[in-house]
């Protein structure tokens, strides 16, 4: 009967000392605790941010030609030359520019000799306005010709199109436009721009100046500041997205015209939760992410939306989530919703 008695004290003893690490669950049974790290929750003054994809265009662009046809007499530039305001570009064929300029020189003759007879009263009003009209229109026609006889570079940039070589006929513009209707063709390198389309929530927030950074994909290493050069004053009301215009500096001349992107737009600054990456669990096969918080020692699964990243730890977003809130950490793994939870150092 002793004996007996011995053992029955024994099992109570063993079944007190292993009540801080079961507990019992809906049918009665025990539940196994398992063992987690803890972070208790904090806020941090954080820059806001969104990235935006984009190709890189020429600030301008201009296909180059003369108005009228003529015969091309010489093409200063190749494909990939840089020329600066005002270079020469093309020469066309002078046989017009010349007659005019004989025309206007007869023109400027009969209109001094105009100028000495009114004085006389040697010639009527109306003979001497016909020929100050005629001398302006011979006037205008030399400018007209002399600007479509020398092309000139409207401004800084590189050629990125050559269409004709010298001694060709160009007969104007062709149905089709550009480049058939084109000699050459000018771009404005730097700056260069880009059109992103945003979503209609970003608008109270966009303005001319904010600053950006780009990481090209050919140089995903390097960064380069800009900013909002235009805000289109519209939202397109079937994507409910408006448009923002980018320039960004290109001194170095390394980002060219088409170059693929990532632009990052600063858009403020507010109070942010940041956990390490690592707390954060993903929903296999879908998109989900989630983490786990300590409820009076369960689990309690928390779906987030992830912020800005900063190395190894990232913005969660989620009404749910506050300071004070104890995050898992460690473990977090083998949890489900409602799992007992043994806090560890």
């Amino acid at each position: 009967m002793m004996k007996y008695l011995i053992l029955a004290t024994t099992a109570a003893a063993m079944m007190a000392g292993c009540a801080g690490k079961t507990n019992t669950n809906a049918t009665g049974g025990e539940e196994k605790a398992i063992p987690v790290k803890v972070i208790t929750l904090e806020t941090r003054h954080v820059d806001r941010s969104v990235d935006y994809t984009a190709s890189l265009e020429a600030d301008e662009q201009v296909y180059y030609a003369p108005a009228s046809p003529g015969r091309i007499e010489r093409i200063h530039v190749e494909v990939g030359d840089r020329v600066r305001a005002g270079q020469v570009l093309v020469e066309m064929d002078k046989t017009q520019l010349v007659q005019a300029e004989v025309q206007l020189q007869n023109l400027e003759t009969e209109y001094q000799r105009a100028e000495a007879l009114l004085k006389t009263n040697s010639i009527s009003r109306q003979a001497y306005d016909a020929i100050v009209t005629q001398r302006e229109v011979a006037s205008t026609n030399v400018r007209f010709l002399k600007e479509n006889t020398r092309l000139l570079a409207p401004f800084d940039g590189v050629i990125t199109g050559r269409y004709f070589e010298a001694g060709e006929m160009y007969a104007g513009a062709p149905a089709g436009g550009a480049p058939k209707a084109s000699i050459v063709r000018v771009e404005k390198i730097n700056p260069l721009k880009a059109l992103v389309n945003m979503t209609e929530e970003l608008y109270p927030v966009m303005r001319e100046g904010l600053p950006v950074e780009l990481k090209a994909s050919a140089y995903p290493d390097r960064v380069h500041a800009g900013k909002v050069s235009i805000v289109y004053p519209t939202i397109d009301r079937t994507s409910r997205t408006f448009t923002v215009e980018v320039r960004v500096p290109n001194d170095d001349r390394t980002l060219r015209p088409g170059m693929f992107g990532t632009i990052n737009f600063f858009v403020g600054s507010a109070d942010a939760i940041i956990v390490p990456a690592l707390a954060v669990l993903k929903l296999q096969g879908s998109n989900v992410r989630y983490v786990f918080l300590n409820d009076k020692g369960k689990a309690r699964r928390v779906e987030v939306t992830l912020g800005k990243r900063f190395e190894d730890q990232v913005e969660i977003i989620s009404d749910k989530i506050k300071a004070g809130d104890q995050l898992v950490c460690v473990g977090q793994a083998r949890l489900v919703d409602g799992t007992a939870l043994e806090i560890t150092r």
